[in-house]
């Protein structure tokens, strides 16, 4: 049987000649004798299309173990021993099952009076937990994966820690962490430091720190609370666009926002409304107090003081709004003028030619924060103005190269510029791309950097591959032009040096 090919053939050649052989084609009972090079054998042929198909291997997917333990067990509940009630539905299932589950195990295991009950009425203190959610975690007890939805995350992370799946929480996390977006950013954060899970709450953060100024929101400006915009305001990892007057300005319409939730309408309009709304709230009140001195601004106290009021202050527009919008405490801005004042004096009088010496420390609580949107590619070339202790800083952007010059001989002002032969600057610069859900496309960073530059010197900051670019492109730096020095007011919140506006 199914000797195809194999037929014998014979030829006119000496008999002796003829030798049994095997087929090249290695099929057995084929056996042909030796012949010239000339002569025919079926089994060096091609199989015709019938033969192909009858030899060709048919895969049938048979249903897997873990699916028919799924459907059998849990969804139809056969050979259940156990009964879990809670939320009003119950469940069939299998203690054996059930003792994956820390939660579960414990109870089983232990001297409690449920080690013994065929029926376990559960109690649910966890709001978040509800019966969608419970159905996903018993389920996971009965098959190797588990598909989690975005939307339901938080609802299974509950479940699944209140019954101590290690393996089923560290798959939430990464859910959590891979659909990080500004529908999903604080819920994400809220639940992820309830439930513990630091690794979230780190994205979390880190997507807050890159968006929050670059692409506000106001829906999202709406659920942010104090002890959260609290943690990005203090941070020099914060993305700001385009001086540290735009934090101030953010966190005006972030307070609008908390306390006139109600209010709906573009983000063009927003800060037109807040400003509005604070000169009713004096004009009615007629007081002459400061915004957060009052019992409805307190609250929000603790965010304010990490705004870097050195660099707003060096602005004459900007201080201008500060002292009509009438939000600080004079204190706090009398105190930034005097050290502003003392640093100044330091860089005429006592020769400061800025920071010489690594001082991380100094330059993560109190650089300048500064940015710029690059909107294509091109060539570019800023500076962020205001009272810069003499040092003004061009920045370019042209044929893939960020280049920093200190610019001296061609201001029109000369009591505004330093003709000190050499100057110190402590900067980090960074790059970024964001995709349509505010994740990074791509990133650099030059890390903290020391920097001496001599009058109208250039240098180099980056040079970038065309390659990871990616547009807009936003630009964040960090400057410090002063060195840090002990003798300022023990209640100012950090002086050092200037800067302001986009030219």
């Amino acid at each position: 049987m199914g000797t195809q090919g194999s037929r014998l053939h014979t030829s006119s050649q000496d008999p002796e000649e003829a030798v049994e052989t095997t087929c090249a084609s290695g099929k057995h009972g084929c056996e042909c004798r030796k012949r010239k090079r000339t002569a025919h054998c079926d089994c060096d042929s091609e199989p015709d299309e019938e033969d192909a198909l009858l030899d060709t291997p048919r895969r049938k997917k048979l249903k897997s173990t873990s699916k028919y333990i799924y459907q059998t067990l849990f969804l139809n509940g056969e050979n259940s021993d156990i009964r879990i009630c809670a939320l009003g539905q119950e469940w069939n299932l299998h203690k054996v099952y059930l003792c994956q589950s820390g939660y579960f195990s414990s109870m089983f295991n232990g001297s409690w009076k449920e080690s013994n009950m065929m029926v376990i009425p559960l109690e649910i203190p966890d709001q978040n937990i509800d019966t969608e959610a419970l159905q996903v975690v018993f389920g996971s007890l009965y098959r190797d994966d588990v598909l989690i939805k975005p939307s339901r995350v938080v609802s299974i992370l509950a479940a699944a820690c209140m019954l101590q799946l290690d393996g089923l929480i560290q798959q939430c996390g990464e859910t959590m962490k891979e659909n990080v977006g500004v529908k999903t950013v604080y819920v994400y954060y809220s639940s992820a430091s309830i439930y513990g899970l630091d690794s979230v709450m780190k994205k979390c953060l880190e997507w807050l720190l890159n968006n929050l100024m670059t692409h506000q929101n106001v829906d999202l400006m709406k659920e942010l609370g104090v002890d959260v915009i609290e943690l990005l305001i203090q941070s020099s990892d914060l993305f700001v666009m385009q001086v540290e007057m735009d934090v101030y300005t953010a966190l005006k319409k972030w307070m609008f926002l908390q306390l006139n939730p109600s209010w709906d309408g573009p983000i063009k309009q927003l800060l037109a409304d807040a400003d509005a709304w604070l000169c009713k709230r004096r004009t009615e009140m007629g007081e002459e107090e400061p915004f957060l001195k009052a019992e409805d601004g307190a609250p929000f106290t603790p965010v304010f003081r990490h705004v870097r009021l050195q660099y707003i202050i060096n602005d004459l527009a900007s201080a201008r709004i500060l002292e009509r919008d009438n939000i600080l405490p004079p204190d706090w801005l009398t105190s930034v003028y005097k050290s502003q004042w003392f640093a100044m004096l330091r860089t005429e009088h006592d020769n400061d030619n800025g920071p010489q010496d690594a001082n991380k420390e100094e330059f993560e609580s109190s650089s300048m924060r500064c940015g710029r949107k690059l909107t294509k590619d091109g060539d570019y070339c800023w500076r962020w103005t205001g009272f810069n202790f003499g040092f003004d800083l061009l920045v370019t952007y042209t044929n893939r190269f960020i280049v920093f010059k200190r610019n001296t001989l061609s201001q029109p002002c000369g009591g505004a510029v330093s003709m000190q032969p050499r100057r110190h600057l402590a900067y980090r610069l960074r790059l970024a791309s964001f995709d349509n859900s505010g994740k990074l496309v791509c990133s650099r960073s030059t890390g903290y950097q020391l920097l001496t530059l001599e009058k109208d010197q250039e240098y180099v900051v980056m040079n970038l591959d065309s390659r990871l670019l990616s547009f807009p492109l936003y630009v964040c730096c960090n400057f410090q032009y002063t060195s840090p020095h002990m003798d300022r007011c023990p209640d100012s919140p950090e002086p050092e040096s200037s800067a302001h506006s986009v030219s």
